[in-house]
């Protein structure tokens, strides 16, 4: 009835990247944090970090044969966070949800993160999200496909 999704790349160890459950009709994402590909919290600002984090989360939902239209809930929490920071946020995320139908969303700040330089994270490991397979699982997308931002491709 569980299955666990965890894409190739680095990984906090005792946490799967995902969980499939219900026949494949459910996919509950765990924390997404802003490594990159060996591992490392990628320097940036807080838009870099973002974009990281939505990359790996790509990477979860395409191996689970899902995309990100499939979304259904997303949390994103925000070190020290700042209203004013608001828009620049959004514009990370809607480069890759799709922004005609967004998921159920959450912005939460926190005065700190699992790591010292990760400056966004859900609960201690990511971005957490619940996504809602299609009946026919189609890896890629179909209508309204993964929105990755230009020159981001798609795996």
């Amino acid at each position: 009835m569980l299955r666990p999704i965890n894409p190739p790349g680095p990984s906090i160890p005792g946490i799967s990247q995902a969980m499939l459950l219900s026949e494949g009709r459910l996919l509950i994402l765990s924390g997404h944090v802003p490594f990159d590909d060996t591992g490392t919290i990628v320097a940036g600002d807080r838009a870099t970090q973002l974009d990281q984090v939505f990359r790996n989360m790509q990477a979860t939902l395409h191996a689970a044969g899902a995309d990100f239209s499939a979304v259904a809930r997303l949390t994103i929490y925000v070190r020290d966070y700042d209203p004013a920071e608001l828009p620049a946020i959004r514009a990370v995320r809607d480069r890759w949800i799709n922004a005609a139908c967004p998921p159920a969303s959450a912005l939460i700040g926190v005065a700190a993160l699992a790591f010292p330089d990760m400056l966004v994270e859900g609960g201690c490991d990511g971005v957490p999200a619940a996504v809602v397979q299609p009946t026919r699982s189609r890896p890629g997308g179909g209508a309204g496909g993964t929105r990755a931002p230009s020159g981001a491709g798609r795996a």
